[in-house]
This record gives C-alpha cells, structure tokens and sequence, in this order.
C-alpha cells in the first residue's frame, strides 16, 4: 500500500506540473482581463501543492527502504536487511530510479517556495517562470513514470535484497549525492527565471536580485558536494589521489565552472545593471552542464564507480530533454536577444571588466574539461579508444587558471564603472612580492615541476590579495557579503595550496612486509605489527595493524583493512589515515604474495587536508554572502514598502 500510495502521489504531482504550465501560459496570454486574474491566482497554489505531493512520494520510498520491502523491485535490488539504517535511507538515492526522484523532488519543493515567497518580481514574470519550471519538472516526471518508475512492484517477493554497492555504503556517500542534487536543482531554478526574464522580456536588476539567491545557493551546493565527493574517492578508493579527471567527477565540475561565471555576473546585473545578454546565456549554460552531467551518469556510456550504468534506452530520454530544454532556451535566446537592452556601461579597467575577464577564463577553462571529457566518447563510437586524463587537462587548463586567479587577486581592489591601474599599483606590486619568496621557498625543499611552483606562488599571493579588499575599513561595519567574498578568495588559495603541495613534494612507498618489519616513508617510520581478520556487520576483513613514527616523535597505531562484503560480494580498500598540520600518511593494506608476505602501500602527502580545508572556506563563505544578500534584500524591500506607505498616507 506504501508503493501505491507513493506513486499515486507522484501521478497527481505529474497533473499538477501540466495543471501549472497550463494556467501560466492561459494567464500570460489573458493579461489583465478577469480571466487572467484568475488563472494567475491559481498557479501559485497549484506549485505548492505539486511540491507538497511528491515530497510526499519520496517519503514513501524513503519508507519503503526503512523496512526493506523486498516486494518493490528498486528495494530488492538495492538494500538488504542486515544493512545499517543510514544506508538503508541512502539507498534511497543511491540508484538511478530513486536519485530522479529526489531530482523532481528538490525541483519541485523550489517551485512551490518561489509560489509561496517570491514578491520582487511582476507577476508576468513570474508567471513565466513557474510555467517554464513546471515544462522542466514535466519531462522529468515523464521521465520516472514511464520509464524509471521507483515503485514498481515485484510479482513474487524477493527472498533478500541484492544490497547497495559496497563503495556506497559510506557516510560520505549518503551525503554526496543530495549536496550535488540541490546543486544542480538551483540550477534548473535559474534556467527557469532566465526564461521566464526573456519571455517577458524582463531582464534587469529586479529579475537578477530574484535569482541570485538561487545561483548562490546551487553554487554552495555544488561547491560542498564536490569537495565531499572528492574526499570520498580519496580515503574511499584507495588510490591515493583527490582528483583523477573522471568522466563523472567532470560531470560535476562542470556545472560549477558555469554557475561560477554566472554567479559573478547576475550579481553584476544586480547591483550594477550590467551584463545582462551574458546573464541570460550563462543561465542556459549553467543548466546544459547539469543536465549533460545527468546524461553522462545515466546513459551507460561511461564506465566510472560513479555513474549510475542503466540501459541506453534511458539515456536517449535524457538526451531527448537536454535537446528540448537547451534548444529551445537558444532559440528562444536567439529570438528575443536584440530585446534584451546593453544596461549600464563600464569601462575595461574596472571592477566589472576584472568580472567580464575571469568569466571568459572560466568558460575557456569549461570548454576544455568539456572537450577532454567528451572526446574519448566520441573516438570510442568512431571505432577505436582515446585516453584523456592529467597531461591534457592539466597544462592546457593552467593556461587559462593561472591568469583567472592573477585577475581574481587584483579585481577586487579596482571600483566599479572607472578605475584606473595607477591606484592600485602599490597593492598590485605588493601581491607580486608576496609570489616570488613562496616560489624560492619551494624551490629550496625541492623543484617537482612548473606547474606546482606556479601554484604555491599564486596560492600565496591570492591568500594576501582576498583580504586586500578590507583594508582601511572597520571590520566589524563591513557587509557579510563582502566577508563572503573575502573568506571564498581566501579558500581558493588553500585549496591551491593544497594542490599544488600534494603535487610537488607527494612520497609513495610500495613496500612487501611481514609481522614485525619496518619501512620508511618521507618523514615517517612505519612498523608493522599484526595482521588478522575482522569481521564487521555485513562484511569481513583482513586488517594490518601499524604503528606510525614521525620522526623521533611516539608511535601512533593505524588499521588500514582490505574488506570483502557479501552483499553483494565485493571487495573494496578501507585506507587508514593520519592527519597532522602539515599533511596526511595514507596507508593501505594489500594482499599477502607467495613468499607470505604483505602488501603494503604507503604515501606521505604534504599539506593535502588544504585541498578540502579550501572547499569547506569557499562554501562558508558563499553562505555568509547568501546570508548578506538575504539581508540587504529584505532591508531593500523594508525601505521600499515604509516609503510606499509614506506616499499613501500623504
């Protein structure tokens, strides 16, 4: 009956979705007349109660897993009863049927609070918007129920679940996905508002206040979802890397190298009324990129410990909506571009023009992860393989990164419209001094390469130059949104830092080992002492116990394990992991050879906690601009409405 009732919910939010495209595009038609009035007043309601209905749906399947009804075919072929909780919840969206869902879900919940809050915007508009998020969420609810319908029932229960991948079946992994998702939703939201801006033809700072917190909060999203998804793979795995250029770590990438550009650009259009022809495009690209990120993970194409691999069939659904939704956005783009007016001028040598420079960095840098990601696909249908990994994207992305992050450290100080580079000379030189001591620094504890020297030096200047900004001002009166920026800037350079450090002065020992021999690696000495079995709740293992020596420092024991679960029968790599201020020993425990003895591989990575240090500041510093920009809206609006109720009184 949960099954039932689940989807039920999902058909009649389907029916709402068609109801609320329908009444938006009648009322936008109507106009003023009696008619139009009453449609309008409908599409509001009617995008609460869709989001209201298929939060309901995702909780029955959220349910459904709770107990592991093994009648419903994605439960049987996704969970098991001996599973702990949380991964029985996380099987919820740990597959391909159950993630849509929580999609259209997100999707949805978003549509009804812009019904529900959304005040800024003219009601045309706004209806456009809400038509256009509804014509979006129809394709998807299409999408589930008629080839990905998550309750489908079994004829003859399953005796016991076939289990989640073991490689999922990690606390990281129950938060990595929903992060994305909201990520890539917000996206969808901004797609939806940039239609709705050209359909009426609308697009100036009122439309870009409305959307930015949108764009804002799916850049929080994406920025935390990929820094967690990188720290998974990293520990996870068991490869020793944080980056590998996956196909599927690129699929996330990607929106996030876009919403980026378009955060800085509606937020230009905002505050400046500029940019505005380039706001609209970006939207549309922002969405393609997640939406070519979907296709990518569900298609089948790609091989990855990420994607989701279902039949093609499925996949050609996706393509056919990517084409619908980003086709018709161009077209409708190319229609309605010359209606879309210059805004307000500015000079290059301004604050606008460093913003215009790092968003045409950004884009050059998103068509090569692009290119690099899709090419193998297309050499692959053409008949023979093409291997793109670190030596392409690495050195042909440096040539647009390293100068994006020389502008990021000096746009900031320019002012907005006019400036002139004289006034910023002092400070400009001041960053360039602060390069040059962290690039003989590193090469004094060892030259690895170009690129990693580049990088530490601009770590350091960036580091110097974010906080620029907040000279000669009293801190405690500056905006949180400023603070944003700031602490974002800053964050970048420790992930740079970070980077670049695990790049150059990384050491790995590949090392063959008995009970009770030793082994050295960079600054550590490394013992091992034991190795036994484990058994933990629906897996066993083989774990060696160390003991780690940094330098003439106590011993600290580490367990790294090689376990084998047996539903379904895999085995993965639990690393071990000991962290100190200056960088990480990463261990992993092998298998035992011929001559009895045990693999064993070890890595010292200098300063590599950086790399995530760095996410988690850029985000908190997005949030902190989220907060500030909240602020400074419902403070606009105040004002607005006391000098509204001022007139009347008059």
């Amino acid at each position: 009956m949960i099954a039932e009732l689940g989807l039920a919910a999902l058909w009649l939010a389907a029916a709402l979705a068609l109801l609320q495209l329908a009444t938006g595009v009648l009322a936008l038609r109507s106009g003023t007349s009696d008619t139009g009035a009453i449609l309008s007043a409908l599409v509001r309601p009617v995008a609460i109660l869709q989001g209201l209905l298929v939060s309901f749906a995702f909780l029955m399947l959220m349910w459904l897993f709770a107990r592991t009804d093994l009648s419903v075919a994605l439960v049987a072929a996704n969970s098991h009863s001996d599973k702990p909780m949380i991964f029985k919840l996380a099987g919820t969206w740990g597959n391909h049927e159950g993630s849509m869902l929580l999609w259209i879900t997100v999707m949805a919940l978003a549509g009804g609070l812009i019904g529900l809050a959304e005040r800024r915007l003219p009601e045309p508009t706004l209806l456009a918007t809400l038509s256009a998020q509804a014509f979006v969420g129809l394709g998807f609810y299409a999408f589930l129920l008629f080839s990905s319908n998550p309750f489908a029932r079994l004829a003859q229960p399953a005796a016991e679940g076939m289990g989640l991948n073991p490689l999922l079946q990690d606390i990281g992994l129950a938060l990595h996905p929903p992060t994305l998702y909201f990520g890539y939703v917000g996206l969808s939201v901004a797609f939806s508002f940039a239609v709705g801006a050209l359909v009426t033809r609308q697009v100036g700072p009122d439309f870009a206040r409305a959307m930015r917190p949108w764009v804002l909060g799916a850049w929080i999203f994406l920025t935390l979802g990929i820094t967690a998804g990188s720290y998974w793979a990293y520990y996870e795995l068991g490869w020793g890397g944080w980056w590998f250029w996956d196909p599927v770590e690129n699929a996330s990438l990607m929106p996030w190298l876009a919403a980026t550009a378009l955060l800085h650009s509606v937020s230009v259009l905002a505050s400046r009324d500029a940019l505005r022809a380039w706001t609209i495009m970006l939207s549309v690209v922002a969405f393609s990129m997640s939406m070519l990120g979907t296709f990518l993970v569900r298609s089948g194409i790609l091989t990855s410990v990420h994607a989701f691999a279902v039949d093609p069939e499925r996949g050609t659904f996706i393509l056919a909506l990517l084409a619908l939704y980003v086709g018709g956005a161009l077209l409708l783009f190319a229609l309605r571009v010359q209606t879309v007016t210059e805004g307000e001028r500015f000079a290059v040598t301004s604050r606008e023009g460093a913003l215009v420079v790092n968003n045409v960095l950004l884009s050059a840098i998103l068509g090569i992860v692009l290119l690099g990601t899709l090419y193998p696909i297309l050499t692959e249908a053409l008949g023979f393989r093409v291997s793109v990994g670190p030596p392409y994207f690495n050195p042909v992305g440096a040539i647009f990164v390293m100068p994006m992050l020389a502008v990021m450290a000096v746009g900031p100080l320019l002012r907005w419209r006019r400036d002139r580079l004289e006034r910023i000379q002092k400070p400009a030189v001041f960053l360039i001094v602060m390069v040059i001591p962290a690039i003989i620094l590193s090469l004094m504890v060892g030259y690895s390469g170009i690129l990693p020297l580049l990088g530490v030096g601009l770590a350091a200047g960036l580091a110097v130059g974010s906080f620029l900004p907040l000279r000669g001002r009293n801190l405690l009166r500056v905006p949180l949104n400023v603070w944003g920026m700031v602490i974002s800037h800053f964050g970048i350079a420790v992930a740079l830092f970070g980077m670049s450090s695990e790049a150059a002065w990384s050491v790995e020992k590949l090392a063959a080992l008995n009970a009770g021999d030793q082994t050295q690696v960079g600054p550590w000495t490394v013992d091992l002492t034991d190795v036994r079995p484990r058994a933990g709740p629906n897996w066993t293992a083989i774990e060696g116990t160390m003991l780690a020596r940094y330098g003439e420092q106590d011993p600290i024991k580490v367990a790294p394990q090689s376990r084998t679960f047996w539903s379904p029968v895999q085995q993965t790599t639990e690393s071990a992991l000991l962290t100190r201020w200056n960088g990480q020993l990463y261990a992993v425990m092998g298998s035992q050879g011929d001559d009895d003895r045990w693999q064993v591989r070890l890595w010292w990575k200098p300063f590599v906690t950086f790399i995530w240090y760095g996410g988690i500041l850029i985000g908190l510093g997005g949030l902190l601009a989220l907060i500030g920009r909240l602020q400074g809206d419902w403070k606009r609006r105040h004002t607005e409405r006391r000098i509204a109720e001022r007139a009347a009184a008059a």
